[in-house]
């Protein structure tokens, strides 16, 4: 056979992949699409006896994310997506479609506020967002074409713990299908499926993950409803990459720890805030599991601190547009989370400049406390 020229040779030189098979960590399947051997083994895939052909469609490390959450969350299946705002898009159009009708929580994520209150209707599906707090605002929202109940388990900003069970017997008795974010808990506190959810789902971009470095989403629950999303994420190319799941999957693995650590540091946090004279409320939420209640504690400071005073004096404890990383941070909903919330809305709902939203770390509670009561003293 006559020697290959220098640009084949590059081209077409592969490692011996059988060593992958031996390797601790799951490999990293970082392309787009697969081989096949001839036509015969390619028909295999169309029938079902192997796995991948395009990664769009399913990859080794978005599928092995999407089953170790599914496994966490007790679910049947799961899938994985390029955002937790894509795989909420794809578990709601798994259950409605144009011309059916959601009943959901209005004190939500405000991108899936967003969602819900502007893209949604804009597709023909009908959206009423209500409060949750009384199950009767939601039994008196149903219509005949409603079909989905959407929440989260613990609300953000504010933290209210949602009636789970509650929300499970409205749902049964009218035949409505029940999605709830649980982003804030974590299968490792609350896993929602319990309790009569048909669908969960994760912005893993915060705690299983949990350092900040990738995002994505999961959705886990019912197989039907979790293949019918799948599909929407193919159509739409919403997929998660496999650098990105490989990340997240490998900080599920210290999600118990993590959650533990940083459940008691929000206690500990939140206990002292409540003493704090320039804290005008503290939000911490109650009742969510015996292992704890979370890792985040929001706050309203009194009109006398001088926010940017405030922000700028918290030194190691960072201003940042998200959650759930090792290292405590703070967010300003009113500026990002909730900023596309109309005025109205956000005084309704209490939400301004001087709401802060904390996410605990899982450094000592006490160097997190004494930072940010030094900020508070340094802004009055």
């Amino acid at each position: 056979m006559k020697q290959s020229s220098f640009f084949t040779k590059v081209v077409h030189h592969k490692a011996d992949q059988s060593a992958a098979l031996n390797s601790k960590a799951t490999p990293i399947y970082q392309t787009s699409a697969f081989t096949f051997k001839d036509l015969d083994d390619l028909e295999k895939y169309y029938e079902g006896e192997t796995s991948y052909l395009y990664s769009r469609e399913r990859n080794p490390n978005p599928e092995e994310l999407a089953e170790g959450v599914a496994l966490l969350e007790e679910g049947e299946a799961g899938v994985a997506a390029a955002s937790g705002m894509a795989a909420i898009f794809a578990g709601i159009l798994s259950v409605v479609k144009p011309g059916d009708h959601i009943v959901a929580a209005e004190d939500v994520y405000g991108g899936t506020h967003n969602l819900l209150a502007h893209e949604l209707p804009a597709l023909g599906i009908e959206v009423t967002l209500t409060s949750f707090h009384d199950l009767e605002s939601v039994k008196g929202e149903i219509r005949t074409n409603t079909k989905l109940l959407y929440s989260e388990s613990v609300t953000n900003p504010f933290l209210r713990v949602e009636d789970l069970n509650g929300l499970k017997e409205v749902a049964e008795k009218n035949e409505l299908k029940v999605m709830i974010d649980n982003t804030f808990a974590t299968p490792y506190l609350l896993r929602p499926l319990h309790n009569g959810a048909d669908l969960v789902v994760h912005s893993a971009t915060k705690y299983l993950g949990g350092h900040s470095d990738a995002t994505a989403g999961v959705l886990v629950g019912e197989h039907s409803l979790v293949e019918k999303a799948r599909k929407k994420i193919v159509s739409l190319g919403s997929n998660l990459s496999p650098f990105e799941a490989w990340l997240t999957y490998r900080g599920t693995k210290t999600l118990g720890i993590r959650m533990d650590k940083q459940s008691k540091n929000a206690k500990a946090l939140a206990e002292a805030m409540q003493k704090h004279a320039d804290v005008q409320k503290v939000y911490y939420p109650k009742g969510v599991s015996s292992e704890g209640n979370g890792a985040i504690v929001t706050v309203a400071l009194n009109e006398s601190v001088d926010m940017n005073t405030f922000y700028r004096a918290l030194g190691w404890i960072k201003i940042v547009p998200s959650l759930a990383g090792v290292e405590t941070t703070v967010s300003v909903p009113s500026r990002t989370s909730h900023r596309t919330l109309t005025s109205e809305d956000k005084e309704r709902f209490g939400i301004d400049d001087h709401v802060v939203r904390i996410s605990v770390g899982i450094e000592s509670s006490e160097d997190i406390i004494a930072q940010l009561e030094q900020a508070i003293e340094a802004s009055k």
